[in-house]
């Protein structure tokens, strides 16, 4: 299961396709193996960049991909190109719809206390056949240790197979940064605000948006509160473009 990565402003991007990433994390949870996938995107690139703890739990990651198109066109500028975009959702939606099939055990964790309630009744309806181990919304301190253990703890004693996360950056990187060393097993992905998602809560882009490389114009568009979080954009082409010319002295 080697891979090679592709250097992007300090973040060691997997370079893998979707399809192998799939049998990879498979192939974890079949023996019973820890695995931590990090989804990235350039708000978490020049966020870790800004943040050496950041960086630490993003580095801890056993795969990082390329969620955003961002990343894939910055692989092919340093002409080290990235074979696809890896999204966190579809992954997400991918392992919902293996853990049906292969009856592997899932537990949510993330989101305000009514979406995620309401995430696990739409998995109940449209997946009938999940196995839903748990549940738990994102409201807690993840740094408040008492508090982190009861989680943890309670984690462990369903024993699932996928733990999606979805606390938002940084959070959701650094708690399993934090706390992967008190697990024996399981695949644990970070999902941002897919629970929103899933939910109904908001809505994903068009398929025709996300073929322009447009999905970040959506959600700003539904969620006009996001635009200080764009400006890492236009940062992150900056700092790739700086790169470059850095390259050629």
């Amino acid at each position: 299961m080697e891979t090679k990565n592709v250097d992007i402003l300090g973040i060691p991007v997997t370079s893998i396709d979707r399809h192998t990433l799939k049998s990879n994390l498979i192939s974890h949870i079949e023996n019973s193996e820890k695995s931590f996938v990090v989804t990235a995107n350039p708000e978490i690139v020049m966020t870790a960049k800004k943040n050496n703890s950041y960086m630490s739990a993003i580095l801890s990651a056993s795969y990082i991909t390329a969620d955003g198109i961002g990343i894939v066109k910055a692989s092919r500028i340093m002409n080290n190109p990235l074979p696809e975009r890896v999204a966190g959702y579809d992954l997400m939606v991918d392992f919902i719809r293996v853990s049906q099939e292969y009856s592997y055990k899932i537990f949510l964790l993330g989101a305000k206390p009514e979406v995620i309630t309401q995430t696990v009744r739409n998995l109940e309806k449209y997946y009938p056949n999940l196995h839903i181990a748990g549940y738990h919304d994102g409201y807690f301190n993840i740094h408040d240790e008492e508090e982190t253990t009861l989680i943890v703890e309670r984690i462990r004693a369903l024993e699932p197979d996928l733990i999606f996360v979805g606390l938002g950056v940084p959070r959701q990187e650094e708690w399993v940064a934090e706390n992967y060393h008190r697990f024996d097993k399981g695949v644990f992905l970070c999902v941002g605000g897919s629970f929103d998602v899933l939910a109904g809560v908001t809505k994903r882009a068009p398929i025709s948006w996300q073929n322009c490389n447009l999905e970040w114009l959506y959600r700003l568009l539904q969620q006009p509160a996001r635009w200080r979080r764009m400006i890492s954009l236009p940062q992150f082409a900056l700092s790739v473009l700086k790169e470059k010319v850095r390259m050629r002295k």
